[in-house]
């Protein structure tokens, strides 16, 4: 599990997985999300600038990042 710390009240969804380096561009992280291929605390997460804030964990493929 990797471990992501929040410096700002919350960070997108898509800029996230663009920050990690979990997909190759903006348009790739857009196109993840609208196959529902994210989840968002066990959840399909369908919104592409979904606020992630402390405590929230994501997944895709395979990779788990908790915001801290």
């Amino acid at each position: 599990m990797t471990e992501f710390e929040l410096k700002t009240e919350y960070i997108e969804l898509i800029k996230l997985l663009k920050l990690l380096r979990l997909v190759e561009s903006g348009g790739m992280a857009k196109i993840v999300v609208d196959d529902g291929l994210v989840l968002l605390n066990g959840e399909t997460e369908y919104r592409k600038r979904a606020k992630l804030r402390k405590g929230d964990v994501i997944e895709f493929e395979g990779e788990t990042v908790k915001i801290k």
